[in-house]
């Protein structure tokens, strides 16, 4: 996959001017979780790992009020928080990271969320998926939110071949302007949710056709393309 011959200067131009058009086509691409401050969204990013967004918006609202402060969350009864989480999937495994991430934000940053990424990456259940979503969102710190989407659709767009999402992270970087990182991400995940699917994508009626090395991937006929489309609130 991809365009060998294409120089360097030819992919940058053609990322830019794909981001261009995403941003035409979603205008209003914005964070899918449900928050009201840095802690909630951290909390909510971290359930959302293997679980949609809408699930995870289902269970937050109980969640948020029966724990408002991040030292009601470091002292909380395990048992209680995996019955709100359990329908989130991995709801053990989830509680520990919540109560061990509210543990160490009191411990070590006096109970308020830390603002930057190597801070955010030593709290439990936290890796850089997880701390740019919360510095892009909660904070207006730029970051680029490599997730399961994000990767799948960089690498159909011919921009790397990478795998490693560290490293696709910082090559994306070099092509997108900064200021805009966060909000590339939403257009991406949101036309990852939409269109771009993983089996079957709908080529026909995608925006980027004309620009993508991997159209044909999915139905070209705008008939048939169309049906695949989705609408929110997603996964």
């Amino acid at each position: 996959m991809g365009m060998p011959t294409e120089s360097r200067l030819a992919l940058v131009r053609r990322a830019r001017r794909m981001n261009r058009i995403l941003a035409e086509t979603y205008p209003d691409a914005h964070c899918e979780l449900d928050f009201g401050s840095p802690l909630e969204l951290l909390v909510a990013t971290i359930l959302s790992a293997q679980c949609t967004d809408k699930r995870v918006n289902m269970v937050t609202p109980t969640l948020f009020a029966k724990y408002p402060t991040v030292s009601d969350y470091a002292a909380a009864d395990r048992a209680e928080m995996e019955e709100i989480i359990r329908s989130t999937g991995f709801f053990r495994a989830k509680t520990n990271s919540i109560i061990g991430m509210a543990q160490a934000v009191c411990d070590r940053y006096g109970g308020v969320v830390p603002a930057k990424l190597k801070d955010l990456v030593t709290l439990p259940g936290v890796g850089r998926k997880t701390a740019n979503v919360v510095l892009g969102n909660a904070f207006d710190v730029p970051g680029l939110t490599v997730d399961t989407h994000f990767q799948r659709l960089v690498r159909r767009f011919g921009w790397t071949d990478e795998t490693d999402p560290v490293k696709i992270e910082h090559l994306v970087g070099e092509l997108i302007p900064k200021r805009e990182w966060t909000v590339f991400s939403h257009r991406v995940i949101w036309h990852g949710r939409r269109i771009c699917h993983a089996r079957r994508p709908a080529c026909g009626v995608c925006p980027l056709a004309t620009l993508c090395p991997s159209y044909g991937t999915g139905p070209t006929s705008a008939d048939e393309a169309r049906k695949l489309v989705r609408s929110g609130p997603f996964s």
